[in-house]
C-alpha cells in the first residue's frame, strides 16, 4: 500500500459534472486526484476477505441481538422491535420485504497488519457516486493498463435486477432531505443504476412524503409502493407518519433491521461473539478495560461527529448533536499516515457481497464529512 503524489487532471471539475458529481469541491475540496493509492494484488485479495467475513459476522450479530432481545442496548425504542424482527425474519426467507441494497465498512489497515473494523455504516452510506463511477473513470484516464477494486455498479444493477423479479412493486420511489447537494448526488446515482435494472423511479424529498389515511403517497398523491430513503431510520420513525411505517405499510431500503448494524453498539457485541479476532477491535460500553488510550463514540451518528480520541490527558474530540443515546469505548488502531495525511478505507457489500473500496484522506486522525476522497488503482 503506497500513496502516490500525481498532477490533476485539466478540466477534471467539468467532466466530474457530467457524472452527476457535482458536489466534488464542497468545503473546498472533495474530490482530490493530486494524489492516489496503489495496492498490491495480494492486499486487495485480503480487504475483500475481510470485508466478507466481517459482514457474515455482522449478519450473525444481529441474529444473536435480535434473537436475544438486546435491543435496549442499541438506544431502540421497544416499539420499533416489531418492525425490525418482521424485516429480518424477512431477509432470512429472502423476501423482498428485508432486501438490503448496500453498506459500508470504515477500516484501518496499513497493508502489514489485518484490516480492523472501525464501524459499520449499514444504512445511510454515502460516497457511493465517487466510489462506483468517478474513480472509475479517474482509472480509465490515468492509469487504463491498472485495475481497480471496484465492482460497484455493477452489483448494484444485479442487486435491483434481482429485488425487481422478486418484488410486487410496480415503481421505486427515492428520497432524502431537499436540501442536501451530496445526498441527492448519492441518492440519482443508486436511482440511476436501478433505471438501468429496469425499475420505473420517481424522486422526492422526505419532507414530501404524505400518508392520505389508508397509505403513503408522495406529493403528487401517487402511492409509495417501495422507498429507498437515505435518512436514518432512527430520524424516520420520528416522523410524524412514524408509526405507519413501523406497522409495515411500505417496505423501505435499508430496512428496519438495518438499525441494528448501523449501530455502534454492534460493535460491542462483535467482540462478544468473536474476541481476539484479527480484523475486530476490543470494544465495550465502558472505557475501564481499554486503559487510558481509547476511542470513544456515539452509538448513533453521521460522519464522525462527536467523536473523542483519548491518549492518558490528551483528547482530541470533534463536535456533534450526537451522543444522547450512549457511547461505545473502542480500541483505538492508528490509521496509516502518508505525509501530513491520514487514510482511511471505506470497504463496500452490495447485495451481501464486497464490491469494492473508497479512500478517504485528512489531516486529522477522525475521518469527518470534510475529508477529501482520492482515487486508488491495483497492479
Amino acid at each position: 500500500m503506497q500513496r502516490r503524489l500525481l498532477t490533476p487532471r485539466p478540466g477534471w471539475p467539468g467532466e466530474m459534472e457530467s457524472l452527476g458529481f457535482h458536489y466534488h469541491s464542497i468545503d473546498g475540496s472533495y474530490w482530490d486526484e493530486s494524489r492516489c493509492y496503489v495496492f498490491s494484488e495480494s492486499e486487495v485479495d485480503e480487504l475483500e476477505n475481510a470485508t466478507a467475513e466481517l459482514h457474515q459476522m455482522a449478519l450473525n450479530a444481529a441474529q444473536h441481538v435480535i434473537g436475544s432481545q438486546r435491543i435496549d442496548e442499541f438506544a431502540i425504542r421497544p416499539e420499533w422491535l416489531p418492525a425490525i424482527e418482521r424485516s429480518w425474519d424477512a431477509y432470512r426467507a429472502d423476501r423482498p420485504e428485508g432486501f438490503t441494497l448496500l453498506g459500508r465498512m470504515d477500516l484501518s489497515y496499513d497493508g502489514k497488519s489485518p484490516p480492523k473494523l472501525l464501524e459499520y455504516n449499514a444504512d445511510t452510506p454515502t460516497s457511493c457516486l465517487e466510489t462506483s463511477v468517478a474513480q472509475w473513470r479517474w482509472l480509465q484516464a490515468v492509469r487504463p493498463n491498472a485495475d481497480q477494486f471496484n465492482s460497484l455498479h455493477e452489483k448494484f444493477i444485479a442487486a435491483w435486477q434481482s429485488l425487481r423479479a422478486r418484488s410486487k412493486a410496480s415503481r421505486l420511489h427515492f428520497a432524502a432531505v431537499a436540501d442536501s447537494q451530496e445526498d441527492w448526488g448519492n441518492v440519482d446515482y443508486l436511482r440511476d443504476a436501478a433505471m438501468q435494472a429496469g425499475w420505473p423511479t420517481i424522486a422526492l424529498p422526505i419532507e414530501r412524503i404524505g400518508w392520505n389515511g389508508n397509505q403513503f403517497v408522495d406529493e403528487f398523491n401517487v402511492p409509495i409502493e417501495c422507498l429507498v430513503k437515505l435518512y436514518p431510520w432512527e430520524w424516520l420513525v420520528r416522523e410524524d407518519f412514524g408509526p405507519q411505517l413501523l406497522a409495515g405499510a411500505m417496505p423501505v431500503i435499508e430496512p428496519p433491521w438495518k438499525m441494528v448494524l448501523s449501530n455502534k453498539a454492534i460493535l460491542v457485541v462483535l467482540w462478544e461473539l468473536y474476541p481476539d479476532h484479527p480484523n475486530l477491535l476490543p470494544s465495550y460500553y465502558e472505557a475501564e478495560p481499554l486503559g487510558l488510550k481509547f476511542v470513544k463514540k456515539p452509538k448513533l451518528a453521521r460522519e464522525g461527529a462527536n467523536v473523542s480520541l483519548i491518549d492518558g490527558s490528551a483528547m482530541q474530540t470533534t463536535e456533534g448533536d450526537y451522543g444522547a443515546e450512549g457511547f461505545v469505548y473502542q480500541a483505538t488502531a492508528a490509521l496509516p499516515k502518508f505525509g501530513e495525511d491520514y487514510a482511511l478505507i471505506g470497504s463496500w457489500v452490495i447485495g451481501d457481497q464486497p464490491a469494492g473500496i473508497g479512500m478517504r484522506e485528512d489531516t486529522s486522525p477522525i475521518t469527518r464529512n470534510t475529508s477529501r476522497f482520492v482515487p486508488h488503482y491495483f497492479e
